[in-house]
């Protein structure tokens, strides 16, 4: 107020505005403080190359580890479930058929931005690694082409949104930050559809870079 020479009420709008771009964080008998932001992870086209599954590295490693990140994850369960009918559409497989559903936290150096949720279908993933809380070295997918599913490509549907309270929640998201809602699907090299990956992340942690042909 002295600075600016501004009502008291003035400053308190400044704030909330500020507050409402995702810019700051209030904490209660605190003050105002200026946020944080977690480490840039860039979504490079080769993110899930074989040759990082090939070293024992997940996407998310891989990608954390080469900007300078720390990686980890938590909060993760592992259910038997019917599919719902969004995800049994994007397997090829009906709502009576169960699906291993694994759900997880992404960190880097402690600060959550992402969680994500994948569905295999059970028939594939019952009483394997894919269906314990460690999937090992290279992850899921790794497991996937050790069963014979040979990945050849996959499908990314992008969105952003504002988050729900529980992805708030989880993601430690400041007022005014949105997220980005990615749903991937993951084909074996006869085309079936062997995964469904159900993804939200801070948007303030990421940059979408892609690299796309011309021909």
């Amino acid at each position: 107020m002295q600075h600016y020479g501004v009502a008291r009420m003035t400053i308190r709008n400044a704030l909330q505005v500020v507050q409402g771009e995702g810019l700051t964080v209030a904490e209660h008998g605190r003050g105002v403080f200026v946020r944080s932001h977690p480490p840039v992870r860039r979504l490079a086209s080769d993110r899930f190359a074989r040759r990082h599954r090939e070293q024992g590295k997940a996407a998310f490693i891989a990608e954390t580890e080469g900007a300078g990140g720390k990686p980890s994850v938590d909060s993760i369960t592992i259910t038997e479930e019917r599919a719902s009918a969004d995800t049994a559409e994007r397997l090829g497989i009906t709502s009576e058929d169960l699906v291993i559903c694994r759900s997880r936290r992404y960190l880097i150096n402690g600060q959550p931005v992402e969680t994500a949720v994948s569905y295999i279908p059970a028939e594939i993933a019952r009483n394997t690694q894919i269906a314990l809380p460690d999937s090992g070295s290279g992850g899921i997918y790794a497991r996937l082409e050790e069963l014979g599913f040979r990945l050849d490509h996959f499908v990314e549907e992008i969105r952003s949104r504002m988050p729900l309270r529980d992805e708030v929640r989880s993601l430690k998201l400041a007022p005014g930050v949105p997220v980005f809602h990615l749903v991937r699907t993951a084909y074996a090299t006869d085309g079936r559809a062997v995964e469904v990956c159900d993804t939200v992340m801070s948007s303030d942690a990421y940059v979408l870079s892609y690299e796309l042909p011309a021909r």
